[in-house]
């Protein structure tokens, strides 16, 4: 009997031998906590025809901390960001993005957005202390909504029309900020058979309940290279100046 299921789901095209499940959410992660990541944004970059989703951390009542790449500036795209995106709820609070970014530079993939209205009841996530910066071994948690599962040869597959629940993994720094063209100031974290996804680029990298990181990217193919994370200290001083932060 298990020798004709195992043939029957081979005849399906079904793997039946894989080291990455293929139903798990930002790959190897589990549901973030109801009480976390309450400042998570979901921005929805769109022509009228495409969407390509992002994250972003609500920093500030106006601001959100994201990546260049979560907009566009050609004619006919616009932008919105959803917050109380987590835990779900059938209730969003949902702003388009009037305002160009606040981009650090041109070859930095780290930006600001700020929204036409104040927020007043989410909270946001703190900066980081960067008196005690990441190291070796230190362990940050992302989390997204990115694709839903990975494909039989360990590829993303692209994000679901339909987000589930926000997702959440632990990953280990294990290299320290380096500056990557293109991309700015990054540091890079794994761990066994986890991953993130497209559509989770932009989500904050969060240690000691404070935002370390910002998601740039990860490999093509799932777990099989690390989450490169811009680093938040490198850029807190300009952060900081733009919100007018003393």
């Amino acid at each position: 009997m298990a020798l004709l299921k195992v043939l029957l789901l081979l005849g399906l095209g079904i793997s039946v031998n894989s080291d990455v499940s293929l139903q798990k959410r930002i790959i190897g992660g589990q549901n973030c906590h109801d009480t976390e990541r309450l400042y998570h944004v979901r921005l929805e970059i769109s022509n009228g025809t495409h969407i390509t989703p992002c994250g972003g951390s609500l920093i500030h009542p106006e601001w959100i901390l994201t990546v260049v790449r979560c907009w566009k500036s050609e004619p006919g795209w616009t932008s919105r960001a959803i917050l109380k995106v987590h835990p779900q709820t059938v209730i969003h609070y949902i702003q388009s993005i009037q305002q160009a970014p606040v981009i650090y530079g041109p070859d930095h993939d780290i930006m600001l957005l700020k929204l036409q209205r104040p927020v007043t009841d989410v909270p946001f996530a703190r900066l980081p202390d960067c008196r005690r910066r990441l190291q070796v071994g230190s362990v940050v948690q992302l989390a997204g909504e990115g694709a839903t599962t990975a494909g039989p040869n360990n590829e993303r597959l692209r994000v679901s029309a339909i987000p589930a629940p926000l997702q959440c993994v632990d990953m280990r720094v294990f290299r320290i900020t380096v500056i990557m063209p293109a991309y700015g100031h990054v540091f890079y974290a794994e761990a066994p058979n986890r991953d993130v996804c497209y559509g989770d680029v932009g989500g904050a990298a969060i240690h000691n309940n404070m935002i370390y990181g910002v998601i740039a990217f990860s490999g093509a193919n799932a777990c099989q290279r690390p989450a490169a994370i811009l680093d938040v200290c490198k850029y807190k001083n300009w952060i900081r100046t733009t919100l007018r932060i003393h």
